[in-house]
């Protein structure tokens, strides 16, 4: 397996994130099965914290007894899951209102909890931390809107830089009224002088707003993986869905399909700190990620050796793991098929190829526990949707194809057109030549390794060998393995040539 490689059945463990922002107060459950991260429970109220802060200086009256009430079931849902570690950190709001420390005492004093007010820097770089800890390769810009500030910091081959913290939260732009967009434009453009060291073709935005922002664009694009994380807008293309969004009235966003009375209020001032962005930074294209400060404050926390596991990999590992029955499959399919992956041209670049291979090779049992007569569009559907990061939206099509015709799926697959807007022809048949060698490796092994080993494949010529040791032919070279060679071969374009002897 490749570097990064984690155990099949690592040690699970329970984390609890609570964050107090300026709008929402959010308790999140995360399981830990090594760098495999699995939101296991997330609740959020929509308290408004820092609703007042720009007319009083102090927060909302309301939302302080919303946000305490929250806490105080939050606290009891942490005392009965007695999680491994909790984190509870509060934000722009709380930093910056008069009584934000009174308040703080008195969650204390009412729930044991402890808040971590976080500065601005702070802020800023768990919110990077949490965008690589989606995302490793992550290279450009990460800023995480909340109701009151945005955070501003710079990402480059996994490298946190420097951190800034601006006023320009929803509420912080916050006036009476309606929305003047041309006069909310001058105050994000003059805000946003600072920002002119932080020039990227990428965007990683974090944040709530952000997120409802690019499912409106999804809806819109009528785009058909409901999937926030690694969800990528183009600049002009963002720069279309936020021109609606500002001359729409409060009243008609409120009508938007999945868009709630709150996220409409805070929705135009969020899409044009994003155009205000796109203008500041010279920005290409925005990447969402789901992932922000809370999961940047479980990254911290986590040991060197695990920090730097692929988390593709990691999340393939825990979900074939569990539904399969073969610890030692996955490494043995893996060595395998290397002849047929040195036969497939290069697809989304030849590293990340050998990771896209591993990471199927490690879903290869997951039908095993599925009923068969569904286990196509069971285990399709599982690997295209699961919550496992670290994969942008063409990468999940790739391996759903591949998994597909692991399990005998026909070229079509369960989702054609899906299919058809995520990936490339090219791409759609490495997927499916790449399943069909693992579907050959399993079955003409009965999954299993020991087997497997003495079973062999080379391409040579324009022909696809099959050979076995001595004394191994008439066990391993039958006629499911001719079936399952001859439909490799044919996803390759070769001939075959079935050998009794190596």
């Amino acid at each position: 397996m490749l570097e990064g490689a984690v155990p099949a059945f690592p040690t699970a463990r329970e984390f609890a994130a609570i964050d107090i922002g300026s709008n929402s107060v959010r308790l999140v459950l995360y399981r830990l099965e090594g760098r495999a991260i699995w939101t296991v429970f997330n609740e959020k109220v929509l308290a408004g914290l820092g609703r007042d802060m720009a007319t009083t200086g102090r927060l909302s009256e309301d939302g302080a007894a919303l946000a305490l009430t929250a806490l105080k079931r939050f606290a009891a849902v942490i005392d009965g899951v007695k999680p491994a570690q909790t984190f509870v950190a509060a934000t722009a709001a709380v930093r910056e209102a008069s009584d934000g420390q009174s308040f703080c005492e008195r969650v204390a004093a009412e729930t044991g909890l402890i808040i971590r007010v976080l500065s601005g820097e702070e802020e800023a770089r768990y919110a990077a931390f949490g965008v690589i800890a989606g995302m490793p390769r992550a290279d450009g810009v990460a800023a995480d809107l909340g109701g009151a500030s945005l955070e501003l910091v710079g990402i480059e081959e996994g490298r946190v830089g420097r951190g800034i913290t601006l006023p320009l939260g929803p509420f912080s732009l916050a006036g009476d009224g309606p929305i003047d967009p041309g006069r909310l434009r001058e105050t994000i453009a003059t805000r946003l002088k600072p920002a002119g060291d932080y020039q990227a073709d990428t965007l990683y935005a974090v944040g709530g707003a952000w997120r409802t922002l690019a499912q409106v664009h999804m809806g819109h694009a009528r785009y058909p993986l409901h999937i926030v994380h690694q969800y990528v807008m183009e600049a002009d293309e963002a720069r279309d869905i936020i021109r609606l969004i500002a001359r729409s009235s409060r009243t008609s966003l409120e009508r938007w399909k999945g868009l709630s009375k709150k996220r409409a209020e805070t929705l135009p001032h969020a899409a044009l700190v994003l155009e205000g962005l796109i203008d500041r930074l010279g920005l290409k294209r925005i990447v969402l990620s789901a992932w922000g400060v809370r999961e940047g404050l479980l990254f911290e926390a986590l040991d060197e050796e695990t920090a730097t596991a692929d988390p593709l990999l990691a999340g393939c590992t825990a979900l074939g793991a569990r539904q399969g029955i073969s610890p030692g499959l996955p490494g043995a399919l893996y060595g395998w098929i290397q002849p047929i992956f040195d036969a497939l041209p290069t697809i989304f670049g030849g590293e990340r190829d050998r990771v896209l291979a591993d990471a199927a090779c490690r879903l290869a049992d997951l039908g095993a526990r599925l009923h068969p007569d569904h286990r196509i569009e069971l285990a399709f559907d599982q690997v295209l949707r699961a919550p496992i990061p670290g994969q942008t939206h063409a990468e999940r099509a790739f391996l759903a194809t591949a998994v597909n015709a692991r399990y005998g799926g026909g070229a079509a697959t369960p989702e054609p057109d899906t299919m058809g807007r995520l990936l490339t022809e090219e791409q759609r048949t490495s997927g499916r030549a790449l399943g069909l060698a693992i579907r050959l490796a399993c079955d003409l092994s009965g999954r299993s390794p020991q087997l497997l080993v003495n079973a062999h494949i080379a391409v040579a010529d324009g022909v696809l060998v099959l050979s076995a040791s001595d004394g191994y032919a008439d066990v391993l070279l039958g006629e499911q393995t001719r079936r399952r060679g001859k439909a490799l071969a044919e996803a390759l374009g070769l001939k075959l040539d079935i050998r009794n002897g190596r």
